[in-house]
């Protein structure tokens, strides 16, 4: 397993050195002056120039990434043109919040998906299959914003159940910087009451899509173990019916149902910024998109980054598990 680890480890180094080599050279040639963005219309060419010049972006591509590679490696991402801090500094402030909103719709989406993939396969075509089927293609073909302004709607302005925009007003004492773990580890059940229901409808909008998805590889795995040879055989000896789906059927169909959760963790770090624009979640996804509107180099780099390790170690963690839930599985195959 160690020998795994540390293959898989190595084998990511190469993507992730591609992936700064691409979005570097892309964040570069995008259209517009940052600069001038920057200092404004009034700025003058002297000015300008200084600045470009304080900023290393007079060098030559080449010699730009080599150097933004050396910051990197001792832990400077660059000057951040909106915030005027260190990119890395806004990351650590911003992304607890992103990772926050992943981790609870990630929660969601397996804790309704699955059991609803399980229901689907178990009565298939009969109403309830039906229902879910319908369920999951709605989720899949509307768009996250729209299902985020709707709730907005419905649960806030309607009913007024819950809040609207941001994080809660009551902050627990940072610790790791997600304020329902936190809260927790301090006590303060007030910071962790206000932060849940903050939390409630953008976790919701953002884990549709992914719930949808888990429903469906569900339904469709547990009904390939439905025809396998083992499940007559459990039946044969008189195994009790739930231990036959949840025990036995469950566990082989989900090894591939991991494919796509692992796939959707690093998805949801980049697709989350639909979400935090509408409910104003200060995340990093949210930030990296200021980062493209302002044509700010360093963020753009930094946060794309950021994803693809998320990307990485989710499929790591997947190949991981997957030796756990399928022992036939060898590593050094």
């Amino acid at each position: 397993m160690k020998e795994f680890i540390i293959k898989r480890t190595l084998h990511i180094l190469p993507v992730l050195l591609g992936l700064s080599i691409l979005i570097f050279a892309l964040s570069r040639i995008m259209p517009g002056d940052s600069i001038r963005l920057k200092l404004g219309p009034e700025a003058t060419q002297e000015q300008i120039e200084a600045m470009e010049e304080q900023l290393g972006l007079n060098d030559p591509l080449p010699v730009q990434y080599v150097n933004y590679m050396k910051g990197l490696f001792q832990g400077d991402m660059g000057m951040s043109l909106q915030t005027n801090r260190n990119v890395a500094a806004d990351i650590f402030e911003t992304f607890p919040a992103t990772f926050e909103l992943i981790l609870i719709s990630m929660a969601i989406s397996i804790l309704i998906g699955v059991p609803l993939g399980v229901i689907s396969a178990v009565r298939k075509d009969k109403w309830e299959d039906h229902t879910t089927r319908v369920v999951a293609l709605s989720g899949i073909a509307l768009p996250k914003f729209w299902v985020a302004i709707m709730l907005q709607i419905v649960f806030a302005y309607w009913f007024s159940l819950l809040p609207v925009v941001g994080r809660g007003e009551v902050v627990p004492t940072t610790i790791t910087g997600l304020r329902l773990l936190d809260s927790v580890l301090t006590l303060n059940f007030d910071a962790f009451i206000t932060s849940f229901k903050h939390i409630i409808l953008p976790s919701i909008a953002l884990s549709i899509a992914t719930t949808a998805q888990i429903m469906r590889l569900t339904r469709s795995n547990m009904l390939v173990q439905l025809n396998k040879d083992y499940i007559l055989a459990a039946r044969s000896y008189g195994l009790p019916r739930g231990m036959i789906i949840y025990k036995y059927m469950l566990k082989n169909a989900f090894a591939s149902t991991l494919t796509i959760i692992g796939l959707s963790f690093g998805a949801l770090l980049g697709n989350a910024f639909l979400v935090e624009a509408v409910f104003g979640w200060p995340g990093m996804a949210q930030y990296g998109v200021q980062g493209v509107i302002y044509k700010d180099y360093n963020a753009i780099v930094g946060v794309t980054l950021v994803i693809g390790v998320a990307f990485a170690v989710a499929n790591l963690i997947v190949d991981v598990l997957y030796g756990i839930l399928d022992p036939r599985i060898k590593y050094d195959s």
